[in-house]
Parts: C-alpha cells; sequence; structure tokens
C-alpha cells in the first residue's frame, strides 16, 4: 500500500508505470523483440529495474538481445498478475526475461547495462514508480552469474560511482511469469502515453547516451 497524499498521487498517476491509455504520436524508434525463433545456443537473463516498460526497451536496443518479456518474479504466489502485483501482496518484482546470444552479447554486458539503466541505491523506488514491485533485482542462474553480479556491484562500489549503497538484491531466480499481453512491447504500442513521454523515453535516451560498452541496434 502506498500512503501518499492526495496531491502526490494525482502526479504519480500522470507520471507512473500504472497507466494504460494508448496515444501513439511519439517519433522515438522505439526498440521492439525481432520475430526470429530463438538460436539453439540462446541464453536468458532476469532483471528487475522498476518499471519492465522501461527494462524492455533497454534490453532490446542491444545488439545480441533478441527480446525482452516483461513479467513478474521474486514473489511467493503462484498466480501473479498486475493488480496482485502491484498492491504488494504477492512480493514479486516487475521484471524483464532476456533471450540473448552469448556470442553477440556477454553477460557481463547485461549486468552493466543493468545498472547503468537504473539508480540501483533507492529502495523499492525508481523516480516516482514506488512500492516493493519496483525494487532493483538481479536474478541469478548459475554460481557464475551470482559471481558476475557481485563483481558489478563492488566495482561501482570502489569506484564510488555512487554516493549511496547499492541496494539491489542478488537472488536466484525460482519462476518468472509473464506479463499480460498488454504490458508487452508497451512503449512501441502506446508511445504518446504521458509516463512513456516524460519518463520512459528520456530514461532510454540517457541511458543510450551513457552505456557506451554495449552496441544499440540502428
Amino acid at each position: 500500500m502506498k500512503f501518499i497524499l492526495t496531491a502526490l498521487i494525482i502526479t504519480t498517476t500522470l507520471f507512473s508505470c500504472a497507466q494504460t491509455q494508448s496515444n501513439n504520436d511519439n517519433n522515438v524508434k522505439i526498440p521492439n523483440a525481432t520475430s526470429q525463433k530463438p538460436a539453439l545456443n540462446e541464453a536468458v537473463a532476469t532483471f528487475a529495474e522498476g518499471c519492465f516498460w522501461h527494462a524492455e526497451i533497454v534490453f532490446q536496443s542491444l545488439v545480441g538481445v533478441r527480446d525482452a518479456v516483461s513479467g513478474y518474479a521474486g514473489g511467493s504466489t503462484s498466480d501473479p498478475d498486475y493488480e496482485k502485483v502491484a498492491s504488494g501482496s504477492t512480493g514479486h518484482a516487475e521484471s524483464v526475461k532476456v533471450y540473448y546470444d552469448p556470442s553477440n552479447i556477454s553477460y557481463e554486458t547485461l549486468v552493466n547495462a543493468f545498472f547503468a539503466s537504473q539508480d540501483p541505491t533507492t529502495m523499492n523506488r525508481q523516480g516516482n514508480d514506488a512500492g516493493t514491485e519496483y525494487r532493483s533485482i538481479a536474478f541469478y542462474n548459475t554460481e557464475k552469474e551470482k559471481q558476475v553480479i557481485e563483481a558489478a556491484i563492488k566495482k561501482l562500489t570502489d569506484a564510488k560511482v555512487y554516493s549511496a549503497k547499492i541496494v539491489t538484491q542478488v537472488v536466484p531466480l525460482t519462476k518468472f511469469y509473464p506479463a499480460e499481453d498488454y504490458h508487452q512491447e508497451y512503449i512501441s504500442h502506446n508511445s504518446g502515453n504521458p509516463y512513456v513521454v516524460n519518463v520512459s523515453i528520456p530514461d532510454f535516451q540517457h541511458f543510450k547516451a551513457v552505456f557506451k560498452e554495449g552496441k544499440f541496434k540502428p
């Protein structure tokens, strides 16, 4: 539950991830999933970094990533949906499952993109999106992936990139639940949405400007 003054609720509603209105009038090119079938050597990584609409275009913009599917992970119930997750009762976070080709992009690069596209020091919050469903989580499938994530956190900490402590959770992935269809490729289908225009697109453009490690799709 979010205990916020009425005036702040109105502001948050205008510029928060919890919107579904559609208005396609934004001319920014949005990276979408490709339609080809998964490659035989395709790998999967899962991250949570606030609104999954934002995370989806971040990862889909990178060469080597075929698709980023919006969904829910990190919770305790077996039937999460958007309303239940938003209530905070399921323990899930808005997440993305990233399908990528390790011969074109490394897991290390994905982890670095994950940290570069969010503020990992804010507990249960990214901008106006507040609640446990917006917490920062780097899920791992293997011990090697866990080591890569922890090494990235140590590097950022030692370099004092942030003035506050990184609060990203590093936990094993247990189950990922794809989100409702209307959340998939949401920004592409709703590019005039106020949140998309005022938050998602500026954040994505900032990410592209500062992230020099990866190659971006044309």
